[in-house]
């Protein structure tokens, strides 16, 4: 296992035992009558407010946080469309939240912080990365859920299941993917090596108990306004206001699109698999053309290979997450990466190409 991560406990399987109890559970639970309970649309509005409720819980701060977000590049967006608006500001501001912003979280969020597949030669290579574009996610609110997204896929605990519907996949971070506020010393120490990789600062145990986050609060706030207040700089003076309120404007729509990624790229909650294209079977996710040509987020692949450092090993399947990964090991700024092409053509594609040909062989001769 490569870096000084997650994997540094005794077994896979003390690890995946740990993912039962990581995150803190919904007031309506997962399951009922041993299956996935579906809650309603009054009930996911009800959790969703009550926990961003900071007056309730200081708890709560990271999920209102989150959404507070939003809330800030809001004005931003109707500032584009309503004061600023040409056609090419729209381009540029529509590449940046489809592209840029896509793929870096693709590349930063998912495939080095989630499934650490590939490792930075030194922090400085990770720090240029991890403020590269608008910060808008932060590390803890998407790594620790997504592993139990992968362990608990389309199953109770998933916490943005496709089978609970848009709303419930649309509201899960703030309903569903928060840790767990019970930890024990050890486990929580077990939480925060989780993003330890990130450069994330994590707040002790005592500060946990405090806060019920591994981020501290002040630390998370001062990094976002920092992040916001350089590309604002940076953007205006590149071109102005108008150009600040275009990316900014449309990086507001990044943030909340991406909240309905995952009901979009498992099929709707209904089997939209396709033969020779989508063979992981095991879920419903599949390989959409939008995603994977602007992100690399090839998602039936990544539930195949889910630690690779690419997703796109057709050649019609762009991957611009890979391209990045690619150029930063040529010049040196990854040590090593896991790319899954040649075991995913040899289990996978070269299998289905043979036996597609020997139907297509049987039906000739049939006829």
């Amino acid at each position: 296992m490569m870096g000084n991560s997650l994997w540094a406990y005794r077994s896979i399987g003390q690890f995946v035992a740990f993912l039962d109890r990581v995150l803190d559970p919904p007031s309506y639970g997962y399951v009922r009558d041993q299956k996935l309970y579906v809650p309603s649309s009054r009930e996911l509005f009800n959790e969703f407010f009550s926990r961003l409720n900071i007056f309730k819980s200081r708890k709560n701060w990271l999920p209102l946080f989150s959404w507070f977000v939003i809330l800030f590049f809001a004005p931003f967006f109707f500032l584009f469309f309503f004061h600023y608006f040409t056609w090419k500001l729209f381009a540029i501001g529509f590449v940046y939240s489809m592209v840029v912003l896509g793929t870096h979280g693709t590349v930063y969020l998912h495939r080095y912080g989630s499934h650490h597949a590939f490792t930075f030669s030194n922090r400085a290579w990770l720090f240029l990365t991890r403020e590269l574009v608008l910060k808008i996610i932060p590390e803890e609110a998407y790594v620790v859920s997504h592993h139990v997204h992968h362990y608990l896929s389309e199953k109770p605990g998933d916490p943005y299941n496709v089978h609970g519907g848009w709303l419930y996949c649309f509201l899960a971070d703030a309903n569903h993917q928060a840790v767990a506020r019970d930890f024990s010393p050890e486990d929580y120490d077990r939480a925060a090596k989780m993003i330890a990789h990130m450069g994330v600062r994590p707040n002790s145990f005592e500060q946990y108990q405090k806060w019920g986050s591994i981020s501290r609060p002040a630390g998370t706030i001062l990094h976002f306004l920092l992040n916001w207040a350089f590309w604002f700089a940076a953007l205006d003076w590149i071109g102005g206001m108008p150009l600040v309120a275009a990316i900014f404007g449309m990086s507001a729509v990044w943030a909340v699109g991406i909240r309905t990624f995952n009901f979009e790229g498992h099929g709707k909650g209904k089997d939209r698999r396709k033969e020779g294209v989508d063979f992981d079977r095991t879920n419903l996710s599949i390989n959409q053309a939008w995603p994977g040509m602007v992100t690399g987020e090839w998602h039936n692949n990544h539930h195949l290979f889910p630690n690779g450092s690419r997703a796109g090993f057709l050649p019609h399947q762009w991957d611009y997450a890979w391209l990045y990964i690619r150029l930063l090991h040529l010049i040196g700024g990854i040590d090593n990466y896991r790319d899954f092409k040649d075991q995913f053509f040899e289990k996978y594609y070269q299998p289905y190409l043979f036996q597609k040909h020997r139907a297509q062989n049987t039906l000739s001769k049939s006829l």
